[in-house]
């Protein structure tokens, strides 16, 4: 408390003449300050809202250099939009707001940064607003062209701010406190320091993402709205794969990526829970949910419930029409704001999630043509010939005079089949008008043949053979599936549950010539203890066991206890078959007849024993012994082998490679696979 009292003591005295030959604490230090004034470098940040806290996080180099320039522009720098964070936001500076691209997020606010100060509980640096920044930093140039110090300044929320001298400025919050008789006094609080400049604040600035895209990636989300065990949304868990997939990027392709020879992976999320969720349900099973263990019986509702829903025909049918859609329309968005890409696109699913593009690809059609050419193309792909316009449409249903109305929103015939009631309500189309175009589109919608319909009750119920194989399609709800308006060329599952589904379905096994109509690849990545992963190898080669691949670690070959596991493995082995052929051999010497008897059969028992321990010294396994007191060592031994030399044949849906691919575990989770079960399957 004594240095608090000093610095009171110095804030109550007003001196504002220069005093060289004062002894006081602050001037012992360095002081050794030039009289030239350099203005203070600015750096943009944005501020989020996490846990109900404001976190104010700077913008990438790249991204704040542009910012920097666009401010200094001119008079037209208030209409300026910079896009930032590989063009997944967009700038207003003069709103100084920050808008999500591809996806619903509050906006958050911009700020053009130059003095900070300590925040109260997790010591990060806030920033002060920009006019205030202003005021500070005239004080400061004030301060060091006159070399006078001990400025004190009073912000907009009555807090002071002194500048003793340039390595020492604090900041001091007043705290109101009240005595017995009621009235308020104001006390100032712990001083907490100032600073100037962003490279004076511990805050990490990376740099900014490479411009060149080479691949798009598409990821969907499982069940319910967090994604990991810290309960956070997909564009929060897809923020860290694309970061990792960045870090890699940098760390493994170091060279490549500063000779330009590679761009960057967007990997862009689709969220499908929270339209589902909007459509009134929550509201209907909130009416026949009992009051007891509420909060178990919300989670359930919110989260467990999506597979039910999934099978639902009229839920379903929500669910991949809300899934195609959003990927058609980022996938149209994203091209519009990148023309110059020329790369290919992905899709990826985690848990339902991968369920879901299973059956919206394998009820794809694979008559696009060039489907390059129609990159550009809104809405739906359809196949039939001369499509009326929207104008027409209108004219026909009797509504031409809503036409300005469509122009002014710029809402054309692929925006108005997405809009719902209540978006025509916000337009201000009158309740008969607003059911007659949701009718027209509704009913044309079904009547066109664009989609592929999924197999019948019927056909589930007897199912169809192929010779001894079933159709992929058995089983899958009775819903119109979506057309997609790209190729995807990789399907990504992540502790996918599409082998049980399969299954449930009644579907045995998979034909090893069936592939996606329109995608060529198919990875099945699970962790070893996730409780929802199931492999997909076993349904096209059933009469084959082998175990799936194993992903190397990112910095090369296996995990230390994956490592020891196998060799202790080897080691054992090794050991058995040694003893069990010195036991063999100890038996044959204490049964062997006495030495007279032997006579001619004893170069017979030699030359049998020979290849034998031979056989024992190159393989370590028994061959060619007819003896039938060791049945045990040619039937352990003899599988290894030809299970090792047996062709995989996985079938066509990866192209001929395999599927299956399996994660290293840490190991910490070696010790208990059912402590970390929940944990494996919200790792990815």
């Amino acid at each position: 408390m004594s240095s608090v009292d000093s610095n009171q003591e110095h804030l109550s005295q007003s001196d504002p003449s220069p005093s060289p030959n004062s002894s006081s604490s602050f001037e012992l230090i360095d002081m050794d300050v030039s009289s030239l004034y350099e203005p203070v470098s600015s750096h943009w940040f944005y501020c989020k809202v996490i846990d109900s806290k404001e976190i104010w996080i700077p913008f990438n180099s790249d991204d704040s250099q542009q910012l920097e320039e666009a401010h200094g522009s001119g008079k037209e720098c208030n209409e300026r939009v910079v896009p930032t964070d590989g063009g997944r936001y967009d700038v207003h500076l003069g709103e100084r707001m920050r808008y999500a691209v591809y996806w619903d997020e509050p906006p958050s606010e911009v700020r053009r940064c130059t003095w900070f100060y300590k925040g109260d509980k997790d010591n990060k640096y806030v920033p002060y607003s920009e006019s205030f920044s202003q005021v500070l930093e005239e004080t400061y140039m004030l301060a060091v062209t006159l070399d006078e110090w001990k400025k004190k300044l009073e912000s907009p929320n009555r807090e002071i701010i002194v500048l003793h001298n340039p390595k020492l400025m604090v900041h001091y919050q007043p705290v109101a406190g009240s005595d017995e008789w009621g009235s308020t006094s104001t006390e100032q609080g712990r001083p907490r320091s100032v600073k100037r400049g962003v490279e004076n604040i511990p805050v990490d600035i990376h740099c900014g993402e490479p411009l060149q895209i080479d691949h798009l990636v598409f990821v969907v989300h499982g069940i319910g709205p967090a994604c990991d065990l810290r309960f956070r949304s997909i564009v929060q868990c897809v923020n860290d794969f694309r970061n990792v997939s960045l870090n890699l990027l940098r760390t493994h392709f170091k060279k490549a990526q500063e000779n330009q020879q590679i761009g960057r992976v967007e990997f862009l999320p689709v969220n499908w829970h929270s339209p589902l969720h909007s459509t009134g349900v929550d509201v209907d099973l909130q009416r026949i949910t009992l009051p007891s263990i509420n909060r178990l019986r919300h989670f359930t509702n919110d989260t467990i419930l999506d597979v039910f829903f999934y099978n639902s025909p009229t839920y379903c049918q929500t669910i991949v029409d809300t899934v195609a859609s959003e990927m058609n329309r980022i996938y149209t968005l994203f091209l519009q704001r990148n023309p110059d890409f020329k790369g290919g696109v992905s899709i990826a699913g985690h848990s339902l999630g991968s369920l879901i593009l299973f059956d919206i690809l394998t009820n794809q059609k694979d008559s696009f043509g060039d489907i390059d050419s129609e990159k550009g193309s809104l809405g739906t792909i359809e196949d039939q010939g001369d499509v009326p316009t929207l104008e027409e449409d209108l004219k026909k249903l009797q509504l031409s005079e809503f036409s300005p109305v469509f122009e002014k929103e710029k809402v054309d015939k692929a925006a108005l089949a997405l809009c719902t009631e209540k978006d025509l309500q916000e337009m201000g189309i009158p309740l008969g008008p607003r059911k007659k175009i949701l009718n027209h589109f509704r009913t044309r919608k079904n009547s066109m043949g664009v989609n592929r319909p999924a197999t019948s009750a019927s056909e589930v119920n007897s199912p169809k053979e192929n010779g001894d194989y079933l159709d992929v399609g058995i089983g899958q709800v009775s819903v119109k599936y979506p057309r997609l308006n790209y190729k995807p060329e990789i399907f990504f599952a992540f502790g996918s549950p599409i082998g049980m589904f399969l299954t449930v379905r009644g579907l045995r096994r998979i034909d090893p010539n069936y592939k996606f109509p329109t995608c060529k690849g198919f990875f099945n990545i699970y962790h070893p203890f996730d409780p929802v992963a199931y492999r997909i190898e076993p349904m096209v080669a059933p009469e084959i066991e082998f175990e799936p691949m194993l992903i190397p670690h990112h910095k090369g070959r296996k995990r230390m206890h994956l490592e020891l596991r196998e060799g202790f493995t080897r080691m054992s082995m090794d050991l058995k078959n040694n003893l069990l052929g010195s036991l063999r051999m100890a038996w044959k010497s204490f049964t062997r007849a006495p030495y007279p008897a032997l006579q001619a059969s004893e170069t017979a028992e030699e030359t049998e024993a020979e290849p034998e321990s031979s056989s024992e010294k190159s393989s370590g396994l028994c061959l060619g012994s007819s003896d039938s007191s060791h049945p045990e060592v040619n039937t352990e031994e003899t599988p290894v082998e030809v299970k090792e030399d047996l062709p995989i044949n996985v079938g066509m849906l990866n192209g001929g490679q395999r599927i299956d691919y399996v994660l290293q575990e840490k190991p910490i989770e070696s010790f208990n696979e059912y402590l970390f079960a929940l944990q494996s399957h919200l790792c990815y």
